[in-house]
Order: C-alpha cells, then structure tokens, then sequence
C-alpha cells in the first residue's frame, strides 16, 4: 500500500477537515459581507473560524487574516512589514528561510531596498549574536525568523532573539510548526499554512495589535484590509475545525511523531553507509527528518521510492528550471545531492516506516550502481 511521507509539502486531509468542508459548502456558500440571511450565516462561521484559529495560535481574532495560501502568506507578512515601516529599508533575514520570503526580499530589493542575509552553522541554526546585531543596526524596517526548518527541522531561538531585537517587528514562519509543536513568542507578524496540519490550502496572516503594517495589496476592505477578496469560506471551516482537532491530540501526536523520526534518524546510518542525518536530533520538529546520501542523485533515488509506493522529497530541491541546489543544505555546508526529507502526519504508522526502512538500502545501492558508484 502507498505511503505518503511527504506531509511537509501538504499533508493529506484530515478526516475533520473534509467532514467541516462539506458541511460549510452547504451553510457558508454566501458572501460573508452581505446583510440578508445566507450571508449573516456565513459571517458567523467566519468569525467562530477565526476566533478559533486565533485562540490556536495566541492571537487575538481581529489580529488574524486568512490568505489564499501559505504563500500569499508570507509575500503580504514580509512586504506588509516594509510597507509599515517605509523610513527604514533594511530586511534582515536568516539564510535558511522559506523561498517565499527570499523572494519577497528579492523583491524589496529590486525597489531600492537592502537586505542582509544572516548566516547558519551546520545544524541550519541561525547564529544568533550576528542576527541581533544585523537587525538592531539603524534603519532595519523588519527582521525574519523562521520558528523551524523546512527541510532539516531544526527550531531557531526565535522567542530569545524576539526579546534582544526589542522594537524591531519579528515577522515568524510558523508554517511548518502550527499544529506540530509549540508556537513561540515574541512575533510581531505570523504565517501560517492550514495544509500542513491536514486542512485546505488556506494561509495565516496574523498581524499584532500596534505592528506598523501595511498592506502590499490594492485597498479592500475584506479581512481587516490586510488581503483582497472574497474569504474561501469552506475551506476556512475546515482549516479552523481541522487545527482544532489536530491541537487537541498534538501533544501525544508529536510524541508519537518523535519516536518514528528518531527511528529513522537511528536506522538509516546503520542500514545505509555513507549516509549523514541533518539538522539538530533534538531541538526540532517531531514530525520531519531530512537525510543525505552521498555517491547519490536525489531525484534517481526519490523515484526509485516512487516506483515502491514511498512519497518523499528530494532535499537537493533542483529544478528542472533552476538548477539550483536546496539553498538551506548550502547555508548549512551540507551535501546538496542525494537528500531525502521525510515527514509525518496524522495517518502515517510504524508500518509505513518500517516498510520504508526496508527498503531503502537496495534502492540507494541500486542508484549507486547505475551512477558507477559502486563497492561503497
């Protein structure tokens, strides 16, 4: 039977989250703005959508928006931030964030702004001394942090180096964290992802009370003026009724994730030679594992698992457009061919893993093979 261990990029839906969804396809099909029946119905699954959302992420529910995607997300937290802030043009981030947010610096630069890049060790932690001083310097507009890696897991100090920036806005990537661990403090802007705890594709904007902020978007009035539109309200419903679910069992959820994660962090070493395990084994996420394979290419051996029925991705994230090496096992001094992310979610068992596990060795000794690398 095919497993899917790929939830990083979109976890499958949660039972939850299809049972509210098709619930609110019934009741929340009208324009949430309107004052006659349908539409005062619809307004009130919004704002107990919100409220609930926001009480998930300690926010408050006039400070959350809801955004077409994660990515939507991030681009309107990191230009919104800038935006607010236009007597300061400097953007300090660390080297290991989301695309989405290098791209908004991108972006900002291409407009006359500066950004700063901020460099990690190899754990893909950001180095924190040099972080501060880069975001308390004169004329920083906003700094970016993500609360934990894509790829290697690896949580950032975001709440200690939230309180040493002082009045500079923090904006957070918490899209892999919701739903997974703990979200930490001292944010001034969140991002979040409703697809990697098993909703709909729905972002999180959360904006707190007194953040100079500043929408990127044409002016509207949905959504606090913070994202232009009509609100996908079912998928919304089911994003808020799905993080309910998952938060309630998080705890257990994240324990049970961790012990899978350190299975494969333990085996794959010992089953496969020439292998390196990335990312701190125990400041990170429960849920996601990231490896790397040397003498091997990391697409050959994703569809080698492919063919298998294992869904995983590739950590050398090349492109047949790019070209392009992952730019976080870059920052971190990692091999940046023959990776595999690996990651968890709420249907995934111990059979699958094994399974995995299994029969990993004869595929990377059969990729090696085929690349000439052999009698490793």
């Amino acid at each position: 039977m095919p497993a899917y261990l790929d939830a990083a990029a979109g976890a499958p839906l949660h039972p939850v989250a299809r049972e509210a969804l098709l619930a609110a396809l019934d009741d929340g099909w009208a324009d949430p703005g309107r004052l006659y029946g349908a539409g005062r119905r619809a307004r009130l699954l919004l704002d107990a959508a919100r409220e609930s959302v926001a009480d998930s992420i300690a926010a408050r529910p006039d400070e959350l928006s809801f955004t077409a995607n994660a990515t939507q997300a991030l681009h309107a937290a990191v230009l919104g931030t800038l935006a607010g802030n236009p007597r300061s043009n400097t953007f300090v981030h660390s080297a290991v964030e989301h695309s989405a947010v290098l791209l908004a610096a991108q972006s900002h630069v291409a407009r006359s702004g500066h950004a700063v890049s901020v460099g990690v060790d190899e754990l893909a932690r950001v180095d924190a001394e040099t972080f501060v001083a880069a975001a308390t310097a004169a004329g920083v507009a906003a700094a970016a942090l993500q609360a934990a890696n894509h790829e290697v897991g690896t949580s950032q100090p975001v709440s200690a180096l939230a309180a040493a920036i002082g009045a500079v806005p923090l904006i957070v990537d918490a899209t892999q964290t919701i739903g997974h661990a703990s979200v930490p403090t001292g944010w001034s802007v969140l991002a979040g992802d409703a697809r990697t705890w098993g909703g709909p594709a729905v972002g999180l904007l959360a904006v707190r009370t007194g953040t100079r902020w500043r929408s990127p978007f044409p002016d509207d009035e949905r959504e606090s003026g913070r994202v232009p539109g009509v609100p996908n309200l079912p998928a919304i419903v089911a994003a808020a009724a799905s993080l309910r679910a998952v938060e309630a069992t998080r705890s257990a959820e994240a324990a049970r994730h961790a012990r899978l994660v350190q299975r494969i962090r333990t085996a794959v070493p010992e089953l496969v030679p020439d292998v390196e395990v990335l990312g701190d084994a125990d400041e990170r996420l429960p849920h996601l594992v990231t490896f790397s394979c040397l003498y091997v290419d990391g697409e050959a051996l994703l569809t080698a698992l492919d063919r298998h029925g294992f869904a995983v991705s590739s950590g050398s994230s090349c492109t047949s457009s790019t070209l392009e090496p992952s730019h976080v096992l870059v920052a971190m001094g990692a091999l940046t061919s023959g990776n595999l992310r690996v990651s968890l979610h709420h249907a995934t068992t111990e059979v699958d893993v094994e399974d995995f596990l299994a029969v990993l060795p004869a595929l990377v000794a059969e990729v090696r093979a085929e690349l000439g690398a052999t009698g490793l």
